[in-house]
């Protein structure tokens, strides 16, 4: 497969994963590579630093490749942010994965193909290989709508992204406005995603951008496309990571598959039952939510994470 659509490959200072998310990249042969790499804040990690650089130099296939390398450390939210803001003064759509996502090869295709398809319609604000319902089927179609953002693996448009902004005056408008009540009518979902937008508006904490891009899609109204099946998976929930540092999280190394046929749904509307479960299961906003959680974990489903957590820590090969 020769992949049309540009990547962008965020890296920072783990050459191992690095390395394991650039092979499937690799397979695929871009067209066009965007590496975005933040910089080191000690000497030690300055070697580490190289070290993931240095992945990029085993490029082998006809690819125009773009770095955008920092040599002061700029941190989760503006490295990435910038980065991702860098890409699209360029290109008018991407898929996008960080060095700790590793996805199925069938991920690019799915991403290409829905990012053409949806290229002209403002309702779709991103494409996720996501999934987070721990096995159950939310559809028969290859993938279904949600509100939720996630970005372990994801692809979207200049015209999406260019709604992203830290500007506080926004969330002080939309909040202002009721317009989070409008969106989680819930008590608990509202009052968590209140917390988390407060602190990171008025706060500046956590050091992340991702909270400011679910912001941005909210308030322009605009749907996730979630995959059937999980299709990356992070394999980066270990010590030295910035933020997903416990390595027996529900959310590490979930089991992947591909997706090789796509079966378009007919309706574009959030299937509300499986952002239930994801507010539930994957933010911990209510365990006690009927209709899911832990124990309703399929055996097929842990043993393929269990396989997953194996290849993580190289006892099997991948």
């Amino acid at each position: 497969m020769e992949l049309k659509t540009p990547v962008a490959f965020l890296i920072f200072r783990r050459p191992d994963l690095t390395e394991r998310v650039f092979q499937r990249i690799r397979a695929v042969r871009p067209k066009q590579l965007f590496v975005i790499a933040d910089g080191p804040r000690t000497e030690e990690e300055g070697i580490k630093c190289a070290q993931a650089r240095a992945v990029i130099e085993q490029i082998d296939w006809d690819c125009q490749v773009c770095t955008n390398y920092s040599d002061t450390n700029l941190g989760c939210k503006k490295r990435v942010s910038t980065g991702i803001s860098w890409v699209f003064s360029q290109v008018e759509e991407a898929i996008i994965l960080e060095d700790d996502c590793l996805p199925v090869p069938t991920f690019f295709s799915f991403c290409e193909a829905l990012l053409e398809h949806y290229r002209q319609d403002e309702r779709i604000f991103m494409i996720s290989g996501n999934n987070f319902q721990r096995g159950i089927q939310r559809t028969p179609y290859s993938y279904y709508f949600s509100k939720y953002t996630h970005i372990w693996g994801w692809a979207t448009w200049r015209r999406a992204w260019q709604y992203w902004s830290d500007d506080p005056q926004r969330w002080t408008q939309f909040k202002h406005h009721q317009l989070l009540q409008s969106l989680h009518p819930n008590s608990d979902e509202y009052q968590y995603w209140l917390k988390i937008f407060d602190d990171i508006f008025y706060r500046h904490h956590p050091d992340t951008w991702d909270y400011l891009w679910t912001f941005a899609c909210w308030a322009q109204g605009g749907l996730t496309i979630l995959p059937r099946v999980n299709m990356v998976t992070n394999i980066g929930f270990r010590a030295d990571a910035t933020h997903t540092k416990i390595e027996t999280s529900s959310n590490a190394y979930i089991p992947m598959f591909d997706i090789s046929e796509m079966k378009h749904p007919p309706f574009c509307v959030a299937q509300t039952q499986a952002d239930t479960y994801t507010l539930n299961f994957c933010f911990h906003v209510d365990r006690n939510t009927k209709g899911g959680g832990r124990n309703f974990m399929s055996v097929t489903w842990l043993k393929k994470r269990l396989k997953n957590w194996l290849k993580s820590k190289n006892f099997i090969k991948s």
